[in-house]
């Protein structure tokens, strides 16, 4: 129901919530009008299936699709373990009308990309297919819908399919082992223990996936996949819902399932009053880190009751969560994060999860203050204060929903009826969800929040876990912990919260505004640039893409390659210790608290060419989203001992958890090859981190700040202009410029960083110590595009990028079936924004697979490219790239980050002289071109222009692999042992016995 309509009616539109009338609520009255959920055509057909269907406008000649099956990992037999996850995979590889991936190239044809257009997901509880299509042409839909058809009762599974998506999987399945892989997996089974869900992880056991036979995979598809226990979505940009409706009949109207399915058992989680402990220690741990679990049954939401009492849970893990928060920015914190959430499991099951980062040996102290903070709630509950913050935090949340009701995407309310479907979770319908929030939340007091605390006792179900890297805490220190807080509370010893004291004002002194000394229009982008007297230039485009969004960034040029190397340490510092002090005057915990029930969020960054801000905000907090830019460069940041200490502590706590991972000695020998050891490129060290000079970092962060003429602001979204520029006047036109410029660089004039890649082939291991085998390749090739035709090759190179990304995961992955998936991407940020110089950079291939077969697969691919650069891509592989592009900028020209983002490009562009306007032309028209010329021969001549031809002539391969045991120095001897005489090899091999013996033992002392 649109409430207030007509494109004339924004004014009105922006005050439609706060003119919301209250409602008198009947809390036993049912939530909507259920079981029909609002807003879809909704039935079901004879054969059990069950369809939602809804017009929506967002994006245009867009549709968000949906095939949820009540069928998860949890049905699964212990021979079947992982194979609900397989079925999902193998519904993309072949059908009865599809064969080959035939599925994926299609849509691929059509401009759904495999990945964020084409996907599924697989839980203990369920499995979702999803697509998101163009509907432009009618029978993009039917296409689209029938193969949801086939999905439901059709998935192919023969011994060769399954073959082929084996390694697909087991590369799943590897990715999945790392170090929060497995502390994940062994919370769950903790978690779960004594149930049947601790058992069935959705990604199975390696033994099932490699060697289950393509009979049981089908057992399970066909006693499971039933339509009885499947919903079909469809929401998008539909002329009507009646077709779409026809549509799921003629293709699933026909299908049948036994006459008898199996009815979906309920698996239950036993209940525990004993505390579960568990101390997980992982040598590759990212840090230490407690998790916290509370389980408790899963509560209905039938009544406006129940809708009440979510809104009082939501109050008070919001109010819960600002308070940590505080905590962490205390001195010598706890914790350097922590968080509380509320989740459902699996389907009878959800848990408040409280979970922290700390430092190494500091998981007691942090498991210690999140439990005392819950006992404090207990016993002197939120402060009024608190829940007001909380209270218009909700508040803020509704009304932006409620103004952008009609600009909902439509993957959005797809998602919806699929939990309606799954959870019976109720959809009501965002106009009476916003009237209900107004009237309820005004009636939830603090003392109703503070009760929720009573849930999160650890008498009843709770599971404690720590994470170390080190073994630091036990099970009984654990315990300890727990018997000392229970005492405190029950003593009464806990003291009551200390509040701050909040300011009520952002700028506790209005500036005087500014003037306006230029004013240009340029029509065919739809902007208006300012110059303001002060020197700053703004440009603002106002849209009705989301009534409820402006962004914008301000940049200037000049930034971190500017410095010496003996100062680029410490003040690439400057923007991470200004940020813990208070970039804008005021510290984060403080800043938070003043701007509850706003809207506005901004930051701001030091790269190497450049500075920025950024901003995110509602258009009725334009003002405070002004006035925080303002005090960033009115504001002088001086470090504070306190807040300095806890972000360098937390910075050398990520660069011990960075030096634990694997990956990281891969990711530094990558960076030392392709870029030569750049200082720039080069991670920091623990050495280095404590030379950083917090005075100079906040010197150079005020100084990047500091003068307006310098920067160029781009606004773009639901701008009114009368109300806009006097605010853009007095808060950036109102910064005060200095006597003297600071950092006012010209941009062709900037020092480049220092990088070089090689001039030869590389090509080497990287071993690293590692838990469980793991192994990463990236495949790079140096680039140089040419300042004559650069505007059609950068719009080349990344159609050329996307080209080869398409190819090697056919090749590699629906081919051979070695890899799960694989990343092109595209390196130009190393150079200098100048006007007239050439671009260097890289293309880098990524993917992981299995280690025994990383090289003949870095051989494969580069054969796959090889191939591309003398025989040329196909028409169908140029039609499916140019429709995917195509696809993309038409979603792109509906939201307010494309326009930004094109925007910014237009100005910093080598072609920019002064005019935004021939600036946005030459690039739209340089794309145009290049769409219009791509063909499989200019792309064939492109990869053969932009990368070295033969590719193989010059790259770097570098492959991340586990470091060789002892065992496997030992193989390889007895393998190169050639065959001599008998009394020499008898020798031999009795000497190795002797080593084997004495490895063996260290091997079980360390394993210990």
């Amino acid at each position: 129901m649109d409430l207030i309509g007509g494109e004339g009616s924004k004014v009105l539109r922006k005050q439609g919530f706060r003119s919301l009338k209250l409602m008198s609520v009947d809390m036993e009255q049912e939530l909507g009008n259920e079981p029909e959920p609002f807003g879809a055509d909704y039935g079901r057909l004879d054969n059990g299936l069950v369809y939602y269907v809804r017009r929506n406008s967002k994006p245009r000649m867009r549709a968000a699709l949906a095939l949820a099956v009540k069928v998860g990992s949890v049905l699964e037999e212990e021979d079947q373990r992982g194979v609900a996850h397989i079925v999902e995979h193998l519904a993309f590889s072949a059908t009865t009308r599809y064969t080959n991936h035939d599925i994926v190239k299609f849509l691929e044809s059509i401009g759904a990309e495999f990945g964020p257009c084409q996907n599924a997901m697989t839980t203990a509880d369920e499995t979702i297919y999803e697509l998101f299509v163009p509907v432009d042409k009618p029978e993009l839909l039917s296409t689209a819908i029938s193969i949801l058809a086939e999905f439901s009762s059709e998935i192919r599974v023969s011994k060769e399919d399954l073959e082929k998506e084996r390694g697909a999987v087991m590369e799943e399945y590897r990715g999945n082992r790392n170090a929060t892989g497995r502390m994940q997996d062994s919370h769950w089974q903790l978690m779960m223990e004594g149930s049947k869900y601790a058992e069935r992880l959705p990604i199975g056991l390696e033994k099932v996936i490699r060697s289950v036979p393509a009979p049981t995979v089908k057992q399970f598809y066909q006693k499971w996949y039933h339509l009885c226990n499947m919903a079909v979505v469809a929401v998008g940009d539909f002329p009507d819902t009646k077709t779409v409706v026809d549509l799921i009949k003629t293709h699933f109207e026909d299908k049948r399932s036994s006459s008898n399915p199996p009815e979906i058992p309920v698996f239950p989680v036993p209940s525990h009053e004993d505390t579960r402990f568990s101390c997980f220690v992982e040598s590759e741990a990212a840090g230490s880190a407690v998790m916290i679990s509370y389980k408790m049954p899963v509560s209905d939401l039938k009544t406006v009751k129940d809708y009440r009492d979510m809104l009082a849970e939501s109050m008070f893990l919001h109010a819960l969560n600002q308070r940590l928060f505080k905590i962490s920015r205390r001195k010598d914190p706890p914790f350097f994060a922590c968080s509380v959430a509320a989740d459902v499991l699996v389907s009878p099951l959800k848990a408040y999860i409280m979970s922290s980062s700390c430092k190494e040996k500091g998981t007691l102290a942090s498991l210690e203050s999140m439990l005392l903070e819950v006992a404090r709630v207990r016993l002197h509950g939120f402060s009024e204060r608190e829940i007001s913050v909380v209270r218009a935090l909700m508040m803020s949340e509704i009304e932006s929903a409620y103004l952008e009701r009609d600009q909902i995407q439509s993957t959005s309310l797809r998602d919806e009826y699929i939990q309606h479907f799954l959870h019976k979770e109720p959809v009501i319908g965002i106009e009476y969800e916003a009237q209900l929030q107004k009237s309820l939340l005004p009636q939830i007091s603090a003392s109703d929040v503070s009760r929720y605390s009573d849930k999160l006792r650890t008498s009843c179900g709770c599971v404690i876990k720590t994470m170390e890297p080190r073994s630091a805490a036990t099970v009984d220190d654990l315990r300890n912990v727990v018997s000392k807080v229970n005492s405190l509370e029950k003593e009464m010893k806990i003291a009551p919260w200390d509040e701050e004291k909040i300011p009520e004002e952002v700028v506790s002194e209005k500036p005087t505004p500014g003037d306006v000394t230029n004013q240009l229009e340029y029509p065919e982008v739809g902007v208006t640039e300012l110059t303001l007297s002060n020197g700053m230039q703004v440009c603002y485009k106002s849209t009705d893409f989301l009534d409820d969004q402006v962004l914008f960034t301000g940049f200037a040029y000049g930034g971190l390659s500017e410095l010496p190397e003996s100062d680029y340490i410490s003040c690439s510092m400057g923007s991470t210790i200004a940020g813990e002090i208070g970039m804008f005057g005021y510290k984060p915990s403080m800043l938070m608290d003043m701007l509850a029930g706003k809207r506005v969020e901004v930051s701001a960054r030091l790269g190497p060419y450049m500075r920025t801000f950024s901003c995110d905000c509602s258009p009725t907090d334009l003002e405070t989203a002004l006035q925080l830019v303002y005090q960033l460069f009115t504001t002088n940041v001086m470090p504070q001992e306190e807040e300095v200490g806890i972000v360098m502590q937390m910075a050398e706590e990520a660069v011990r958890a960075r030096e634990r991972d694997p990956y990281t000695v891969f990711a530094n020998r990558v960076k030392e090859l392709n870029y030569g050891n750049s200082y720039f490129f080069r991670p920091i060290r623990i050495n280095e981190l404590r030379k950083v000079d917090p005075l100079k970092a906040c010197e150079y962060f005020n100084s990047c700040f500091r003068d307006p003429s310098t920067f160029t602001v781009v606004i773009v979204g639901n701008l009114d202009p009368s109300i806009a520029l006097p605010l853009i006047l007095q808060y950036l036109g109102g910064i005060p410029k200095p006597p003297q410029p600071i950092l006012n660089f010209n941009r062709d004039d900037l020092k480049g960083l220092p990088f070089t890649f090689p001039t030869k082939i590389t090509r080497e291991f990287v071993r690293s110590p590692m838990v469980e085998a793991q192994c990463s390749v990236q495949l790079c090739f140096p680039v140089q595009l040419t300042n004559g035709t650069m505007i059609e090759e950068i719009h080349c190179i990344g159609f050329l990028g996307k080209l080869l990304e398409t190819k090697i995961i056919q090749f590699l992955r629906f081919t051979h079936g070695q890899i799960y998936s694989a990343e092109v991407s595209v390196f130009l940020g190393g150079n200098k924004p100048s006007r007239t110089a050439d671009l260097r950079g890289d293309i880098s291939v990524n993917f992981s697979c299995d280690p025994e077969f990383s090289s003949k697969l870095v051989d494969l691919a580069l054969e796959e490219i090889v191939r591309l650069q003398e025989e040329g891509p196909s028409q169908e592989d140029i039609s499916a790239i140019l429709e995917i592009e195509q696809r993309a900028h038409e979603n792109g020209l509906q939201e307010n980050y494309y326009w930004l983002d094109r925007i910014l490009r237009g100005y910093q562009s080598r072609v920019y002289a002064g005019d935004l306007g021939a600036s946005c032309q030459i690039l739209e028209e340089g794309r145009l071109r290049m769409r219009e010329s791509l063909a499989p021969q200019t792309a064939q001549a492109a990869l053969q222009r932009i990368l070295p031809h033969p590719c193989k002539k010059q790259y770097t391969a570098v492959i991340l692999m586990p470091q060789r045991s002892r065992f496997g120095f030992l193989s390889s001897l007895f393998a190169s042992r050639p065959e001599t005489s008998y009394i020499r090899d008898t020798k031999i091999l009795a000497g190795i016995a002797g080593l084997a013996v004495l490895v063996f033992s260290i091997w079980r002392y360390s394993r210990k």
